[in-house]
């Protein structure tokens, strides 16, 4: 059987496994890999049809890259599939270097242009899944390091499916040259300075002198690693639900009473619930020791787009809200969403006089405010945040919405929504368009 005739099936099932309606994007790069599966799935979409696109990540790194582009332009004009090319800068400020910085640009590129619901697939194949066991275990990686790359997961909204992933490369290779495709060898491979060429061109073909079927071994590692990875993700939903239920807020007792390994998987499940970047191994295990402090010390362990606060009872998970510079204000008509120093708000607040004479102002909270409630009549907004069991800090990042000289609602960034709305005025979520 012809290597195209073979893999053309396997295609056509993965295409076939996309719920209809749900557009189908490939991550082209224009090297071996993606362009065989570029060209194998516009031919499965003629026999189950679905919105076929293609996306090239460009991240501007070297010279070859504009040939990257053009091979894309003339591989997706034969195919009929309808190219978008995303130019990226690659922050190399970071200090994690080069794979891992341009890694992160692509993602952020592919959030960027895809809607949620849509399936992306990669062209990732076995030995790529070897590499990266590799290196997950290189790096010290825990169990879902070690599940390496799963054929499917869901992420930032998205169905990433990885339909060559168990594949070896000599067959993709095969399938190629059957079909006649050209595609664009990347320069960079030979740079052995990159820790995954390094393993690519010196490591694994001294392992597979030794151990022949090393790729296929590394591959089930991986896969028996992702098996653990999802047993242990249902023994921390439990332990969620034991501690209230709330990944921003667990209960400390419930929390405190389970073993220490428990404890630090469940805080790791919550910050991926939250989309919070997970504790560095020494930050949680400071914040692991900190959880028998006194109830009344002002825990705080903070790491990069992360921190952790022990409040009545409670461990709270959060993003860091950024202070706001003195005397920071702005002008809002009520509709829009709303930037500020401490991120987006897609609110929307309606009702009052502020529709004849402008719009609303907004400003810090500075203390006295008070605000009328229908059918409380006036309350001073200190102690209404008092009843709402809100934690000091997030008291002190509060913004308070000014309709003239009166207090028309409270917004709170840690939540990116409206707080209190007051007597008069209904709070809702902006439009999509704004």
């Amino acid at each position: 059987m012809r290597e195209e005739s073979s893999l053309q099936p396997m295609i056509d099932d993965a295409l076939a496994e996309t719920p209809p309606g749900r557009r189908v994007w490939v991550a082209l790069s224009g090297g071996l890999d993606s362009s065989l599966l570029l060209t194998l799935a516009a031919r499965a979409v003629h026999r189950h049809p679905r919105s076929l696109y293609a996306l090239h990540v460009d991240h501007g790194l070297q010279e070859a890259s504009c040939e990257f582009v053009r091979h894309c332009h003339r591989l997706c004009d034969r195919l009929g599939v309808p190219l978008f090319i995303e130019r990226v800068c690659v922050d190399m400020t970071t200090g994690r270097g080069l794979e891992a910085a341009a890694r992160e640009a692509r993602y952020d590129a592919f959030a960027a242009r895809l809607d949620a619901g849509d399936t992306l697939w990669l062209a990732q194949h076995r030995r790529d899944q070897a590499e990266t066991w590799l290196l997950a275990a290189l790096r010290g990686s825990g169990v879902r390091g070690l599940a390496a790359m799963p054929a499917v997961r869901e992420w930032a909204g998205l169905c990433l499916v990885r339909p060559l992933r168990d594949l070896p490369r000599a067959r993709l290779e095969r399938a190629a040259e059957a079909l006649g495709l050209c595609w664009v060898e990347d320069p960079s491979n030979a740079d052995e300075a990159l820790d995954r060429n390094f393993l690519r061109r010196r490591v694994l073909p001294l392992l597979e002198s030794r151990w022949p079927r090393v790729e296929a071994s590394l591959g089930r590692s991986a896969t028996l690693a992702g098996e653990a990875d999802a047993l242990l993700d249902e023994l921390a939903g439990q332990d969620l639900r034991a501690c209230g239920g709330e990944p921003g807020r667990l209960s400390l007792p419930a929390l405190c009473a389970l073993s220490a390994p428990r404890r630090r998987l469940l805080i790791r499940y919550a910050c991926q619930c939250l989309g919070v970047p997970t504790p560095p191994a020494a930050r949680l295990a400071t914040l692991d020791e900190q959880l028998n402090a006194r109830r009344d010390a002002q825990v705080q362990v903070a790491w990069p787009g992360g921190e952790a606060r022990c409040w009545r009872e409670a461990l709270y998970l959060q993003c860091p809200v950024p202070g706001l510079p003195a005397g920071w204000q702005v002008e809002w008509d009520g509709r829009s969403a709303l930037d500020t120093p401490q991120g987006r708000l897609k609110v929307r607040l309606d009702g009052g006089p502020c529709r004849e004479e402008g719009g609303y102002r907004l400003r810090p909270r500075q203390g006295g405010e008070t605000l009328r409630l229908a059918g409380r009549g006036r309350r001073d907004l200190k102690r209404l945040l008092q009843e709402a069991g809100l934690p000091p800090w997030r008291r002190q990042a509060l913004l308070v919405v000014w309709d003239g000289e009166a207090v028309a609602a409270v917004l709170d960034p840690g939540r990116a929504g409206v707080l209190i709305a007051a007597e008069g005025y209904s709070a809702g979520r902006a439009s999509p368009r704004d």
